[in-house]
């Protein structure tokens, strides 16, 4: 996914993405988009990763100034920058499931709680450090991000299992809850806004491989210590209660 020859097909692939709206004179503002995700913490709310999300928010910039049409790509806020470690519900499967449903969100809420004590329980005594570690950029049809890829298989394992533990579960798949795609670990730097008619794909090809030929060079760590579960109502920011279920893969 991060070769020259991958950048060359998926370009020809990009789409303006719908959770971005163009707003008279403000540019792309982001559209209505609700839902839940199982994520780590973003980045204004946690410490362990602040030399790669610094990284991040400079490539971020770095994507910004490439020389194509002004409104390409609409950055999401560095401050939002996450891992999704398991997507859940979001937009009209998240309406359908709130108006059938008046007690949806607080038995999401109880099912996150079993699923995260229960995972806990299972683990072995010996808790072994999480690390994934940036392997490039990543082109997906309607986002721009830095996909991540395990350190070890103990890392791999961890993330895999738990993802097992939440898809698997009876109780989620009662609340209509079920997997949607393969893991891809990546985080999202902006998404596709206007894709001009004349756009040259093999010339942004291009700047992307050179652009991730650089980022190569330096291979950023991300360290995963937390799930959460998070709600979200757009694309630029991902909250929860004080009282909502967590995951500590720190501690026993």
């Amino acid at each position: 996914m991060t070769l020259s020859e991958a950048y060359k097909t998926q370009v020809q692939h990009i789409q303006t993405s719908s959770k971005f709206q163009p707003h008279s004179d403000q540019g792309r503002q982001a559209a209505p988009f609700p839902g839940y995700t199982v994520i780590t913490p973003p980045r204004e709310e946690e410490t362990d990763n602040s030399t790669f999300y610094a990284h991040l928010q400079d490539y971020q910039q770095e994507l910004l100034q490439l020389r194509v049409n002004s409104d390409w790509i609409v950055p999401v806020p560095p401050a939002s920058f996450h891992l999704t470690l398991a997507d859940l519900i979001w937009d009209s499967a998240y309406y359908d499931a709130r108006e059938k449903n008046p007690k949806f969100e607080e038995q999401l809420r109880s099912c996150f709680a079993d699923i995260f004590k229960q995972y806990q329980q299972s683990k072995q005594k010996q808790t072994h450090p999480i690390r994934w570690q940036m392997q490039g950029l990543l082109v997906m049809p309607r986002a721009i991000g830095v996909c991540l890829v395990p350190q070890d298989e103990a890392s791999y394992d961890q993330i895999v299992n738990l993802r097992r533990a939440i898809y698997q579960n009876s109780n989620l798949m009662a609340l209509g809850i079920e997997q949607h795609y393969h893991f891809s670990a990546h985080v999202t730097l902006g998404y596709f806004g206007e894709i001009a008619p004349n756009l040259d794909y093999e010339h942004l090809a291009n700047m992307f491989s050179e652009l991730n030929q650089q980022w190569a060079e330096n291979s950023l760590e991300f360290s995963i210590s937390r799930a959460e579960l998070r709600k979200f109502d757009d694309m630029t920011g991902y909250y929860r209660e004080s009282d909502w279920p967590i995951l500590d893969f720190s501690h026993d």
